[in-house]
């Protein structure tokens, strides 16, 4: 047997929805802002995963411009029922926490949630059906009657109440496409708080209904409860947390919760959930969450286990199935293509021609400078996840600024509160390297003038090792230089973060490129590369 290296999706992928068909199995994941929206990944030995497709590609299906940071698409769900895949997500368009006088008030929120369906996972998926806005997390259960129910957490804004409410169901009328009847709560949650992410499935005639609970840092936990009936009342496994990590804040994986329940060909059940690992001795998650999955058990009286009863996450299980990698070339950072390479995302808008073009210049990236870097609505920003704790990234640009408004360069970027970008830009008669820093410790954007550039295309380079990040310069052809001091990696995390703005996403490494005049200045990149150092 083969072991599973943990996290089997490293890097922003969190909020993981499994299913499996035939002998392959999928997992969706959430993509918050960034677009095309959902990474669905494909395996046949639970080992070996690679990106089968992003499922949200057409405005009808996805606009997320104005949407806040780590709003979005939250918590695809995937399931496989009457020969087709349906996929219900959130589109999140406000996150809306207020306070008055240092206590929580009204919090409204915006919670949009549609299902798409498709044949195959990497097929052209249907434009949506709007189901309600109760909540977040909506999840299907297809029950062996045919009949098919929608379950979501129940949000409360009024004050004096718990806003995360319970969780509800309602049934999906196949026959008109839309839900029918009247949402019943049918759990309150346990003292835990935070009942979200839910899941149905049915096992010798029991309903049991997995949630996560307890907030999605440190105390994370997946809970589970079942019943007889649909409607419950449902009790709570007396064990308390299925899985989490307790607390800790230490070790290879904590942060575990939110999870999604498969059964392999012969019964046996796996656990898909959400973990995070902290850089170095520091308490942050530069890479985000990301997807951990470990074998659980059935016990004699009914209960789901992890294999050692302990409700510890696993950082190395054996895989029970024949190793199957995928024989699929890497990206090798050039732009050779139409097609933006499979790595590569963009920020909120389903219109990429605005932003971007790989054919104008063939064998080039063409950015078209776009918005600020701090934009919520139309960002000419394309990156890739960082997967790795060390890393160097690198990028050849070339870029003619007509004045100090257009920008261009290599940017590390968590959202528009928290990045790294290393650039080229304008001043007076004179081509500039300068950084631009936005840091949730000192709440402020901090920008320095590096210094004066020659003419021609310019290289730029990232380092990061654990909780530092260097940048690096070149002329074509030149020696790399460093460009200024050493930076702090570790403020490009969920943990670190001003107050009330929800942190649910991860770092990125890749290109940007702004005019604030308003005249589109393009910049032209010939390659990006990224290797992992561990």
């Amino acid at each position: 047997m083969s072991l599973i290296r943990n996290p089997i999706l490293p890097g922003f992928n969190p909020d993981p929805s499994i299913v499996r068909v035939g002998a392959d199995f999928y997992i969706a994941t959430s993509t918050f802002e960034w677009f095309p929206g959902v990474q669905i990944h494909h395996s046949r030995d639970l080992i070996h995963w690679r990106l089968a497709g992003r499922p949200l590609v057409r405005p009808a299906q996805l606009d997320m411009r104005g949407d806040p940071d780590s709003c979005g698409v939250w918590a695809p769900d995937l399931t496989h029922a009457h020969g087709r895949f349906w996929l219900v997500y959130t589109d999140v368009k406000r996150y809306g926490t207020t306070t008055v006088d240092g206590a929580t008030g009204v919090s409204l929120r915006d919670f949009r949630n549609y299902l798409v369906t498709c044949e195959t996972v990497d097929g052209e998926w249907s434009d949506p059906v709007f189901l309600n806005a109760s909540g977040f997390d909506p999840a299907l259960f297809h029950d062996d009657d045919g009949r098919t129910w929608l379950v979501n957490m129940l949000w409360d804004h009024r004050p004096g109440h718990g806003r995360f409410a319970g969780i509800v169901v309602q049934e999906y009328d196949h026959a008109t496409g839309a839900l029918v009847g009247e949402p019943r709560n049918i759990f309150p949650g346990t003292d835990r708080g935070f009942t979200e992410a839910p899941h149905l499935y049915k096992r010798d005639g029991w309903y049991h209904l997995l949630v996560a609970e307890g907030g999605t840092g440190w105390n994370h936990a997946a809970v589970m409860a079942r019943s007889r009936n649909l409607f419950g009342p449902y009790e709570v496994h007396p064990d308390g947390a299925v899985l989490t990590a307790g607390g800790r804040r230490e070790g290879a994986l904590t942060r575990a919760g939110h999870a999604d329940i498969v059964h392999l060909e012969d019964g046996t059940p796996w656990m898909a959930y959400l973990c995070g690992r902290p850089v170095g001795d520091s308490e942050r998650c530069t890479l985000g969450r990301e997807t951990a999955i470990q074998p659980m058990a059935w016990g004699a009286d009914g209960w789901l286990r992890t294999v050692a009863g302990d409700a510890v996450p696993d950082p190395a299980p054996q895989s029970p199935l024949p190793p199957a990698p995928w024989d699929e070339a890497g990206w090798d950072g050039g732009f050779d293509g139409p097609d933006l390479p499979a790595p590569l995302q963009w920020l909120r808008s389903p219109y990429p021609e605005r932003l971007l073009s790989l054919t104008e210049r063939p064998g080039f990236l063409r950015l078209h400078g776009r918005d600020t870097v701090g934009s919520l609505f139309e960002q000419a920003l394309v990156a890739r996840r960082q997967t790795d704790f060390a890393y160097r990234a690198e990028t050849r640009v070339e870029f003619e600024p007509r004045d100090f408004q257009a920008a261009a360069g290599l940017i590390c970027y968590y959202n528009s509160t928290k990045f790294h970008y290393l650039h080229l830009s304008r001043d007076g008669d004179a081509r500039v390297l300068q950084r631009m820093t936005a840091s949730p410790e000192s709440g402020a954007v901090e920008m320095v003038v590096l210094g004066e550039l020659p003419a021609g295309p310019i290289e730029l380079a990232v380092e990061v090792n654990g909780v530092t990040l260097r940048f690096f310069w070149r002329a074509d052809g030149g020696e790399w230089q460093a460009a200024g001091e050493p930076l702090d990696a570790s403020i490009l995390s969920d943990e670190a973060t001003l107050p009330g703005l929800p942190n649910f996403t991860g770092t990125f490494v890749g290109m940007a490129c702004q005019d604030m005049s308003g005249r589109g200045t393009p910049a032209d990149f010939a390659w990006f590369r990224y290797a992992g150092r561990g």
